[in-house]
């Protein structure tokens, strides 16, 4: 299966920010791709004003997903992004979707909210209180994931549990002292606890590093990008995550109980 990984630089405009996302889907559709990963929070960034994706939210009927959903009518390619969608006055849920054949196929409300590193998202963001679900493609379980969810195993490792043979991660990793060291040290952990592919798309404006990635399941970076603007494409194959729970059966050898999530 061919996955693909558009990253770019959000901006202040919606109608602009869903313009790339369709032009990146008919990118990624025509070059064969059955996967395509977006970064996190597209509808709107402003470098000068860090509340903006809170305030520009819209509901899963607006025109920011209308746009995506016209576009992706008509063929059988998934697309994964997130938005925030308001909650309640001042506040949103910055949550995943899944896209397919014009039609919401899943969505995930981000478990894990960013309060770290001076950065703290709760203060207009809602958590979610649910796992994310598994969705399938050619055969393969793909698990949900947004940004800071890489940071806790436990949700990475409860997906595989279930059957996930691919970890997907819509992100905006904002930049600072050891952070890109972070990004691609936990994204190789995590291949490495489940034995998944991880497929993670970075927003690469001016506060975050973009570095997309996709990582098989024995920690091997195949597919990455820089700081700029960029269309991945490569190839996921069953047959590597057989070899690699061969080699590595870390899911069979564990001696703990499944982790009990919420």
């Amino acid at each position: 299966m061919y996955v693909a990984v558009g990253q770019f630089a959000v901006t202040p405009d919606w109608r602009e920010n869903a313009g790339k996302c369709a032009s990146l889907m008919a990118q990624a559709r025509q070059k064969g791709a059955s996967l395509l990963v977006l970064p996190e929070a597209l509808l709107a960034r402003d470098d000068n004003d860090p509340d903006l994706s809170v305030k520009s939210a819209q509901p899963l009927e607006g025109d920011f997903l209308h746009t995506l959903l016209a576009q992706s009518a008509g063929n059988a390619m998934t697309t994964i992004l997130t938005v925030h969608v308001p909650s309640s006055p001042g506040r949103a849920v910055n949550t995943l979707v899944a896209i397919r054949e014009g039609a919401v196929i899943a969505s995930y409300a981000k478990l894990h909210l960013y309060d770290a590193f001076s950065i703290q998202e709760s203060r207009l963001v809602d958590p979610g209180n649910q796992v994310p679900p598994l969705i399938e493609i050619e055969g393969l379980k793909i698990g949900l994931m947004t940004c800071y969810d890489i940071r806790f195993p436990e949700l990475a490792l409860s997906l595989a549990l279930q059957g996930a043979d691919v970890l997907v991660l819509p992100a905006a990793w904002v930049k600072g002292p050891l952070k890109e060291h972070h990004w691609s040290t936990l994204l190789a952990a995590r291949a490495l606890d489940t034995t998944c592919y991880v497929v993670a798309a970075g927003e690469c404006g001016n506060k975050n590093i973009g570095q997309s990635r996709v990582v098989d399941p024995l920690g091997v970076t195949v597919a990455a990008a820089a700081e700029t603007p960029a269309l991945l494409l490569t190839e996921i194959m069953s047959e590597r995550i057989a070899l690699a729970r061969r080699q590595l059966p870390v899911l069979c050898n564990r001696r703990f109980a499944p982790p009990q999530l919420l």
